[in-house]
């Protein structure tokens, strides 16, 4: 059995580091509401040009920043809520008021692909970081 400083030194370290953790989920809460507020008082803003509401296969919504290249949406995912994808499922975006429904997936097998799509969607966040999100919108239907 360890005594002394030595079996302390890990304590502050994993305390500061849960402490960091809440303080982050926190705020990402608090800034995804503000954000999300903020999409629906104008869905043709200046966010709205870059950022869409993403509502998951668990019914979770979040505002993620997007591409939309045709009939293909992209994001970047820095949290786990990607793994909701890892598989693939159907996923519904809200962009500019406009509220599509899609097939997503997590991109994990095609790093090229993976760094092409970053060099357009995110081009000054470093490369190590972030999963790739496709999603295929569905045709729209005529009225």
């Amino acid at each position: 059995m360890t005594h002394g400083v030595a079996a302390t030194r890990g304590r502050p370290a994993a305390l500061l580091g849960l402490v960091v953790l809440a303080l982050g989920a926190s705020s990402c809460v608090w800034v995804n509401g503000r954000v999300t507020r903020e999409l629906y008082r104008e869905p043709q803003g200046e966010r709205a040009e870059e950022v869409m509401l993403l509502t998951l296969p668990s019914g979770k919504r979040i505002p993620v920043n997007y591409l939309r290249e045709d009939d293909v949406v992209y994001a970047a995912a820095d949290f786990p809520w990607w793994r909701e994808l890892r598989d693939g499922g159907d996923v519904e975006v809200w962009i500019q008021g406009e509220t599509l429904r899609g097939h997503g997936r997590a991109v994990r097998d095609d790093p090229t692909h993976r760094d092409a799509v970053f060099d357009r969607l995110r081009p000054t966040a470093p490369k190590v970081f972030g999963t790739l999100i496709e999603i295929r919108l569905e045709p729209l239907s005529d009225p």
